[in-house]
């Protein structure tokens, strides 16, 4: 741990009953302290509207650690963190659970000497977020209090850049831009922060990281699972707000921005929004000529039978949402001018599976054998589940015969036993903790994916889709090879 920063702070969770608490925060905190990079004066308050106590909450806390951490379950270290977790219940609309919350948490404060400090993470469904920060701001958050107070807000940031501004406006009113974490998961990946390395610490990529060398980049994240329970948040939101928005346009920015001048957190971040204002708007004329949705039907994948997206819980019947999404985008500057970035994920996939393809252009007038034609080399950054680096390269076959065939070189850095990544939510909260915001979204990075994306929403209003139209367990619907078929070009599946 940094001993020249002070980490002392109450985590106050909202939503403390819901997965992601269970599933990510729970099991980040746990492996945090495994580590020992949890400071001494730490603790934990959970906020839920179901009644139970905080012993009661604790136990639920223990198997829920007990099953998704990625450390076992060692009883001094849970005994280390767990007297420090209490769970109130309360309303989150009414004002008299906000006072009562102060009081708890002036006590907790006292009792672990935690300065004061807060971080407030929003794990409940969007449409609490402003209210809960309001309630905040007028019960609980003492304005000449010197400690500091910072907030962690889950996507989706908004349903589009109008009530993204208005969100964010009511947000740094309370606790300012600084203070600010619009958290990405996918940022936290260990093979996010390796692209940069990839990229800027390797002489024989940099010089060929431009259209003269590459002649285009696939970006693909596949879900196997469906919606699951989260039915009544996917209906508001589908492929292109949940996905597209966030997760895939901050893997652009990040494949395709510039040297920043320093390693600086806001050197950095200007990188990445010059990338996003650089993508070339999809018009509503255009598209069709650039977008592919799909809408999972009823289909089987490994022998086991799945109902449709209109099928699933607290889905409609005719629901027009969009669980599959695919693009071809263009960045208009000097580094990428006429290379397209095709994008595509969506739900009920053959695999789970997050990688970035840069396919460089084939060498014209090759010396050797002309008449045959030579697989181009691939650059594939492996994020999940596996992590790595897939290298694909021409060389000569052993014999005696002048044949060229594709070798690789493929390096895992999480397939040996002994390796074992850190979870995303592991780093970030812990960058949280220390006030790095480098891995986290600023909002200029959310206005400028809001208003690329907002454009292609608007041309799809205009145009009724023909849902379902690919089966659970395929690859998407087929328009989405003729997506690349019409550059000449064809997905790559490594």
């Amino acid at each position: 741990m940094d001993t020249n920063l002070d980490l002392s702070c109450t985590l106050v969770i909202f939503g403390a009953t819901g997965d992601l608490t269970h599933r990510k925060l729970l099991p980040a905190i746990y492996n945090l302290q495994y580590q020992r990079l949890l400071p001494e004066a730490f603790s934990i308050m959970a906020i839920g509207r179901k009644d139970k106590t905080s012993n009661t909450y604790r136990e639920e806390a223990y198997k829920a650690v007990k099953k998704f951490s990625r450390f076992p379950m060692e009883e001094e270290v849970w005994k280390d963190i767990s007297h420090k977790i209490y769970y109130e219940s309360m309303n989150f609309l009414e004002k008299e659970g906000y006072i009562e919350l102060q009081k708890r948490l002036q006590i907790i404060d006292e009792k672990h000497h935690t300065k004061g400090n807060k971080i407030y993470y929003m794990a409940v469904a969007p449409e609490y977020f402003q209210h809960i920060i309001d309630a905040l701001h007028k019960h609980v958050i003492n304005k000449e209090e010197k400690s500091w107070r910072r907030i962690v807000i889950e996507k989706p940031f908004g349903r589009d850049l109008e009530s993204a501004k208005y969100l964010n406006s009511k947000i740094v009113e309370v606790f300012q831009e600084k203070n600010t974490y619009r958290i990405d998961h996918y940022l936290g990946k260990e093979m996010l922060q390796n692209i940069m390395v990839l990229r800027f610490a390797n002489m024989f990529f940099e010089p060929l990281w431009n259209s003269k060398y590459i002649d285009n980049i696939q970006i693909s994240s596949s879900e196997r699972v469906g919606v699951e329970n989260r039915g009544g948040y996917y209906e508001k939101a589908g492929a292109m707000r949940d996905m597209v928005q966030s997760h895939m346009l901050q893997l652009v920015s990040l494949i395709g921005m510039e040297p920043p001048n320093d390693l600086d957190t806001e050197s950095i971040r200007n990188e990445k929004v010059k990338v996003l204002k650089a993508l070339k708007k999809i018009t509503q004329e255009d598209v069709q000529e650039n977008t592919v949705r799909g809408q999972y039907g009823p289909g089987q994948l490994g022998g086991e039978s799945f109902l449709g997206y209109r099928e699933e819980e607290r889905v409609s019947v005719t629901s027009d949402t969009e669980t599959y999404v695919a693009l071809r985008v263009f960045i208009e500057n000097f580094r990428w001018a006429g290379v397209p970035f095709y994008i595509r994920t969506g739900k009920r996939m053959p695999q789970k599976s997050t990688e970035i393809i840069i396919q460089f252009k084939s060498i014209e007038n090759i010396l050797y054998f002309k008449e045959k034609i030579l697989q181009p080399n691939l650059l594939v950054i492996r994020i999940q589940p596996r992590e790595g680096v897939f290298f694909r390269f021409n060389a000569k076959e052993p014999g005696t015969q002048q044949k060229i065939i594709p070798v690789q070189m493929d390096f895992c850095q999480n397939c040996q036993l002994d390796i074992n990544s850190p979870e995303a939510y592991e780093r970030l909260l812990y960058d949280v903790m220390r006030g790095d915001s480098t891995l986290f979204a600023r909002w200029d990075e959310v206005e400028y994916s809001w208003r690329f994306v907002d454009s292609i929403l608007e041309g799809w209003k205009k145009q009724k889709p023909v849902f379902p139209n690919y089966e659970a367990g395929t690859w998407g619907p087929k328009e989405t090879d003729l997506l690349l078929q019409k550059d000449k070009r064809g997905w790559i599946n490594i």
